[in-house]
């Protein structure tokens, strides 16, 4: 993902959090104690020549590294792009755990589960009218889930 946010320009540590958030509305947030994992990744990415130092930068805080990508890391780019992400090979959900456990006694949980997805995709199609592309593409996403646990 890093790369990908490389691909466009040059980006610091902060700049690539705030991408992340922006580009992937709806996932989890990254918290700002994660940017300095996220710049040891970069030094990662750069020790292996997919990315490299563009330019240092200090404006009356810290210095900041903007890293760039590399022909290198823009073939890596591309390669994991083009890859099919393979379908989960378990059932790894919480509502599957539950209602496997609870067997016959499980009718009054799916029906509060029930109600708490409904509740849930109205508050996404109500996001889904006033947000940005990505926010509309992740409220599209966990519509899908909802209805299939739904289902």
């Amino acid at each position: 993902m890093l790369l990908g946010f490389l691909a466009e320009r040059p980006k610091h540590g902060y700049e690539l959090k705030k991408e992340h958030d922006h580009r992937l509305a709806g996932a989890r947030p990254l918290a700002y104690g994660q940017v300095y994992a996220t710049l040891q990744r970069l030094e990662r990415l750069e020790r292996d020549g997919l990315a490299e130092v563009a330019e240092t930068q200090q404006e009356g805080g810290p210095e900041r590294t903007l890293y760039a990508i590399t022909d290198s890391g823009q073939a890596e780019l591309e390669q994991w792009l083009n890859t099919v992400e393979p379908s989960a090979p378990y059932v790894a959900s919480p509502l599957f755990a539950r209602v496997a456990v609870a067997g016959k006694a499980a009718d009054s949980y799916l029906l509060r589960q029930r109600e708490a997805h409904l509740a849930r995709m109205r508050e996404l199609t109500a996001e889904k009218a006033s947000g940005a592309p990505a926010q509309v593409l992740a409220a599209d996403y966990a519509l899908q889930h909802l209805d299939a646990d739904l289902r």
